[in-house]
């Protein structure tokens, strides 16, 4: 008797003892989420953001006291007509007074008005920096609404950066509670669709939140190693709905294979120790994939990849756990219910009817028609498409989302608006950073603003009247000059700007200057150093990511044949996805359908992100599909038979579950944050293409077309043929052999009740 694997005698364990395993993974869940919240969620700061020139300038700047501090802008202006002057005054005293009190405040400035003299605004700087403003905001708001409520006359009003980042966060988690809200009943819908049986949707729903439950206690505690960016628990729902209902879908598929084959004869413990044999291992190596193919962000170097990549290792983990341990224990649970009844009837002398597993409909032989009758045709037919798909990604630019995107249902972004318009060169603000002896401090200071006099002929920056804006730290090493422009921060010409600012007016003033160390630093030069740092780790992720998915096929398969394959088809569908992502948010056209304002671009973080996680979750379906393939094989069947028996009897379940995949990701194009309205629509696009044409059309044709020559360097396959041969000789191979990993099971407890009573 062959040696069982871990996969399949931990099955059997949990299915010996459903009630042991069922309890332990509740207790686990408990321990996982009591244990996070007990240790609390540790955030990233500012320091941990820092990339390029942009992040070298903040780090001199903050050594010296100089840096970049988060403001305020409360803004004061009439319902309608001139602003009342007396008023106004009145009101500015006021808020001054109430800032000024707060212990977040570390100064308030005079006011300023507007060019029309509409508007007045009084700057409010917080102490601590940029990434870390949140906490302090709250106190600010309340005493803004306290003002406006003690000057009914005046509009009050308060916007900044703070304000803008409380907002974004505020409505994330609306949206999230939103996408739950649509995710659950679509899933719901679908298994019932794929089972017929309300119990039965019950089950990987119920192990897919649960595994959700554990891993955002597991990421608050992995947070103490890799601090959360805020991103990491929208990934783990993200991934986590999609792959928890994914394995179990298949698990359970599998189950109910081995009991229309079993027909009645065998107990459920016996059934799942056989469903076991397949699909968990197959979910065990797919996990495996997913989690390799990840880990492929970290080397990107980056807070918020590493953030990504630990919520998705965390949950695919431990939605491989709870498919191979809790799952058993579930299933034999309802097993014997079933098993019991049918006990009863027997009792009773009436008929039980013995369940039987549907062969493909009507649709689906449609659907493998084209691929099975002309696979050559089919192959190029599909792969133009896919090509045509792809060809608006070779116009993609990669853009940093900013400010000037977020939606415009933010409060605070309402202000933002009107500030803008009262204040333009409030938009975007660059700061140059000196660090020089201290003895160069006034020769610093008159380059500066020799720098700041060539801003002012730049009409790519804004000119505000008054003095530089300077400032120098205690020691007097350490000089800062802030430069204002008026255009988007995703534009190009604020990123014009920098450049001029960067590579002409810098070297040309302080630049001069013996043993000076400069830097700028901004919401600008952030994005495009942040950009700049992606494209330069890109082809070594790209790399690693390649490598592992063509380990992880040819370990799977033992075929290096499949392990180009998977490749190439990986590569078409991440390109045909990026295309369709281009067409819809990098014009303008689609803007008001989706609600978002376009960057003409795409999110910089987005193609990065939707290789590695399509690598990985493509890699699903791969190891499924080809599987079922490999297994009627390694009976002898022949491959073009297996192909189309394997692709044919797995069709079904892999687009239900593709179909529970893209109704998760296609629910985060409905979020206001543009970036996840990016990232969802590029992955349900994405999976879309890889269930329904590489898949159903591209895969099999390709298989079919390579035939003997797909298993290569393998000989398993073929000997597996000669046995059949020697076995069966000139007659017909079954059309339905039995599963290459089954064996006869032994023992009492295999033969189910109704047949020992039968």
């Amino acid at each position: 008797m062959r040696k069982r694997s871990v996969t399949v005698r931990v099955a059997r364990w949990s299915a010996l003892h459903p009630g042991r395993a069922i309890v332990g993974w509740l207790v686990f869940v408990v321990l996982c989420l009591g244990g996070g919240i007990a240790a609390g969620m540790n955030s990233a700061t500012s320091e941990d953001f820092r990339v390029g020139e942009a992040g070298r300038a903040e780090a001199l700047a903050t050594e010296g006291g100089v840096q970049l501090r988060p403001t305020e802008q409360v803004l004061i202006r009439a319902e309608s007509g001139a602003l009342d002057k007396k008023a106004a005054a009145a009101a500015v005293k006021d808020v001054t007074a109430r800032m000024k009190s707060l212990p977040e405040v570390a100064s308030v400035a005079p006011p300023v008005a507007s060019a029309d003299g509409r508007v007045l605004r009084v700057q409010v700087e917080l102490n601590g920096s940029e990434q870390e403003d949140q906490e302090s905001v709250p106190p600010l708001q309340a005493q803004t609404e306290e003002a406006a409520k003690a000057h009914p006359g005046l509009v009050i009003e308060e916007t900044g950066d703070a304000s803008v980042s409380k907002g974004v966060d505020d409505q994330r988690d609306e949206d999230l509670q939103f996408s739950e809200a649509i995710t659950l009943p679509v899933t719901l819908i679908t298994l019932a669709l794929v089972f017929g049986s309300v119990i039965m949707v019950g089950v990987p729903l119920l192990l897919a939140v649960t595994s959700i439950m554990a891993t955002m206690g597991l990421a608050m505690l992995a947070s103490h190693l890799l601090p959360d960016t805020g991103v990491g628990m929208s990934m783990i729902l993200l991934i986590g709905m999609a792959v928890g209902v994914d394995y179990t879908l298949f698990y359970l598929k599998r189950e109910r294979e081995e009991r229309a084959r079993a027909g009645g004869r065998l107990t459920s413990e016996a059934l799942v120790e056989a469903a076991a044999a397949t699909a968990g291992r197959a979910i065990v190596v797919s996990g495996l994939a997913v989690i390799v193919s990840t880990t492929a962000l970290f080397l990107a170097r980056d807070v918020i990849f590493d953030s990504l990549a630990t919520g998705t290792i965390l949950v695919v983990a431990v939605a491989v756990v709870s498919s191979v341990t809790v799952l058993p224990a579930l299933l034999v649970k309802l097993g014997r219910r079933t098993e019991r009844r049918a006990a009863k009837r027997l009792a009773q002398g009436k008929s039980v009817r013995t369940y039987g597993e549907k062969k493909p409909g009507r649709a689906w032989s449609a659907l493998l028609t084209p691929a099975r009758k002309h696979p050559a045709l089919t192959l190029c037919l599909a792969v133009l498409v896919m090509l045509g798909l792809a060809l608006p990604a070779l116009d993609m630019k990669l853009k940093n989302p900013a400010r000037d995107s977020f939606s415009r249902d933010i409060e605070a972004m309402k202000g933002y608006d009107r500030l803008l318009e009262a204040f333009p060169e409030q938009r975007v603000r660059h700061l140059v950073v000196v660090r020089a002896d201290a003895a160069q401090a006034a020769d610093v200071r008159e380059a500066l603003t020799r720098l700041d006099r060539r801003a002012q002929t730049d009409p790519l920056f804004s000119h505000p009247s008054g003095a530089p804006i300077l400032r120098a730290s205690k020691d007097r090493r350490t000089t800062t000059l802030e430069l204002n422009t008026a255009h988007p921060t995703y534009s190009e010409k604020a990123e014009a700007s920098l450049d001029h600012l960067r590579h002409d007016h810098l070297p040309a003033t302080v630049g001069t200057l013996p043993g000076v160390e400069t830097a700028v630093t901004g919401e600008v030069p952030r994005g495009t150093d942040y950009v700049d740092h992606q494209n330069q780790k890109l082809p070594l992720v790209l790399g690693f990511l390649l490598l592992m998915t063509f380990a992880m096929t040819v370990f799977a398969f033992r075929s290096v044949v499949l392990g180009l394959l998977g490749i190439v088809l990986n590569l078409l569908s991440a390109a045909s996805a990026l295309g369709l992502l281009v067409l819809v948010f990098q014009g303008e056209w689609a803007e008001e359908l989706l609600s978002f304002i376009s960057l003409g671009g795409i999110s910089s973080r987005v193609p990065l992100f939707l290789f590695v996680i399509l690598f990985g979750l493509s890699m699903d379906y791969q190891v499924f599909v080809v599987s079922r393939i490999r297994e009627a094989a390694l009976n002898g069947v022949p491959t073009r038979q297996a192909v189309i028996e394997g692709i044919g009897s797995s069709a079904k379940v892999v687009t239900s579950a593709a179909i529970v995949m893209v109704t998760v990701f296609a629910s985060f194009v409905m979020l206001h944050i543009l970036e996840m309205k990016q990232m969802g629509f590029v992955l349900a696009a994405a999976v879309l293409l890889d269930a329904f044409v590489i898949r159903i059309m591209i895969l099999p044709a390709a298989l079919l077309l390579l035939g003997r020559a797909t298993w290569w360097p393998s000989r398993a396959i073929r000997r597996a043929e000669q046995r059949t041969a020697e076995r069966y000789g000139a007659r017909e191979v079954p059309q339905a052999p039995e599963s290459a990993e089954q064996r006869p099971l032994s023992g009492h407890w295999a033969e189910s009740p109704a047949a020992r009573r039968g």
